[in-house]
Parts: C-alpha cells; sequence; structure tokens
C-alpha cells in the first residue's frame, strides 16, 4: 500500500501551492521535487486563488505570519475545488494571534490533514496552551505509558474537524475517527535542525494530492518515510563525521534516494 502511494507521488508529480514560512522555504521546495512533485510558493493575495486553481494541493503553514487574507482566499478556494488542504498550525498556543487564527481557520476551512506536535495538537484540540514557541513541551511528550490517550486525544479530534491528524514526536501518531497508525520511525537528531516538520507538512501534502483518495495512508506513508529517510539522513552523517548542516542535506538527498527496500526493512507502523 505505501509503496503504491509512493509511486503515485513519482508519476504524477502533483504541483503543491505551500505558503509557508520564510525561514523554511527553500526547504519544503527542495524536499518536495526530491518526492517527485512540483512546488509552488505563491502567497500574494493578488494571485493565490488563480495558483491554487492549477495544483493538485494546498499546503499552510503558520510559522511565519504574513498575510492571513491569502491563506483564506487560498482555501476557500481549494475547497471548492476539492483539493487537499493540510495544516501546519506552528506555535499553537504561544500567542493570541496564533489562537485566534487557528479558530478561524477551523471554522471556515475543511481541511485534509491537521499536522502538528502534540503540544500545537492539543492547544488545538484543548485550548491547552504548554508550547515552548514553535517546539514541544516536554510535559506533553508522547511516551509508551500515555500513548493510548494521545490516540485517542487525535481520533476525537479527527471526529470534530473531518481532518486525518498527524502528531509528530519520538512516536508518530497518524489518527482518523475510527482508525491509527503509530510510527516509530526517525531520529532526535530531526529536531536540531529548522524545518524538519515544515519539510514533513509539505511532503504530507504531495502524498495526500496524489493519492485523494487515500488521505489517511497517504499522510502516514509521508511520515514514515520522513522518518526512514531520516534515520539513513542520521548514519549518513556519522559515516562522514559532519553535523546538522549536513544532515538536513542528506535527509532531502535519501527522501529522493527512496527505495522499496528502505521501505520494507525500514518502516515500523502499527494500527489501533
Amino acid at each position: 500500500m505505501f509503496l503504491e502511494i509512493i509511486q503515485n507521488v513519482e508519476t504524477k508529480s502533483p504541483l503543491i501551492n505551500v505558503i509557508t514560512n520564510f525561514v523554511t522555504v527553500n526547504d519544503c521546495a527542495n524536499i518536495l521535487l526530491a518526492a517527485g512533485a512540483s512546488p509552488c510558493m505563491a502567497y500574494d493575495i493578488r494571485e493565490v486563488e488563480d495558483i491554487v486553481s492549477i495544483c493538485q494541493g494546498l499546503v499552510l503553514n503558520l510559522g511565519s505570519i504574513e498575510d492571513d487574507r491569502a491563506m483564506l482566499l487560498s482555501t476557500k478556494r481549494a475547497n471548492e475545488l476539492n483539493i487537499p488542504v493540510v495544516f501546519d498550525p506552528v506555535a499553537a498556543g504561544a500567542s493570541k494571534l496564533r489562537n485566534e487564527l487557528c479558530s478561524e481557520f477551523l471554522q471556515k476551512v475543511k481541511f485534509s490533514v491537521i499536522r502538528g506536535n502534540i503540544s500545537e495538537i492539543k492547544s488545538i484540540a484543548l485550548g491547552s496552551a504548554t508550547t515552548k514557541g514553535v517546539d514541544a513541551n516536554d510535559i506533553d511528550m508522547i511516551t509508551e505509558e500515555n500513548i493510548m490517550e494521545a490516540i485517542k486525544l487525535a481520533k476525537e479530534l479527527s471526529q470534530k474537524t473531518g481532518a486525518v491528524i498527524a502528531i509528530s514526536g519520538k512516536i508518530d501518531i497518524v489518527a482518523d475517527s475510527q482508525k491509527a497508525f503509530v510510527i516509530r520511525n526517525g531520529h532526535p537528531m530531526m529536531a536540531k535542525i529548522t524545518g524538519s516538520g515544515c519539510m514533513l507538512t509539505a511532503l504530507i501534502g504531495a502524498y495526500c494530492a496524489a493519492n485523494p483518495d487515500m488521505i489517511l495512508e497517504a499522510t502516514a506513508a509521508a511520515v514514515g518515510v520522513m522518518g526512514v529517510c531520516g534515520e539513513y539522513a542520521y548514519q549518513k552523517t556519522i559515516d562522514t563525521d559532519t553535523g546538522t548542516s549536513s544532515f538536513r542535506n542528506y535527509l532531502i538527498d535519501y527522501i529522493g534516494k527512496l527505495s522499496a527496500e528502505m521501505i520494507e526493512e525500514g518502516m515500523k507502523v502499527e494500527i489501533y
């Protein structure tokens, strides 16, 4: 199943418009290219509706808030055309502005996927504010002891929003209201580079755009692929005695070098 989802991205090469923050826009574009998709980074209010009309997927990232009008216009057009919309509520819970925007988006937009760390997801679901800026708070971390609570939270939020919920962390959870994938891939070094979460959100956008009838499975595939490639990138970093900057490049490299063997042997997935 996952191999077919991945291959669909390569064969269909979906055009994805990504409204992301200025810190990670280049990495998001490069990881889409590495996966076989085609990136577009249009965010001007005068053109976003036209651009979205020719795209197969839309990604919104709340990292650097520049013009929420462009986000709302683009999502409205995407919803009209039944184009998958992926939302990354970066630092939800960190400020009144972000909380208000998240609330407005959830009221006005039909999201296909909402992806965030556990603190961001809890902020949206429960109104809690334990985030450490763009990072998850240590007290929220998903562990073996609380994993069933996190799965329940994700399923309930999916039921409420109609979106697939993807929670990134040491243990990843991807769930709709009925089914959850628990993914145990990745490496802590992924948290040491700027943009790993943003890149993952962009990758989810590409996978969903190429597999619009399998949003849950496509999201799980993207999360698993990112984790597997993170593991390969870490090993390459060790082998070459390099550091975080090289790790980022290796991560993108392995997305482009992805093989069936890497997925079949490396992806660790459980279903609940």
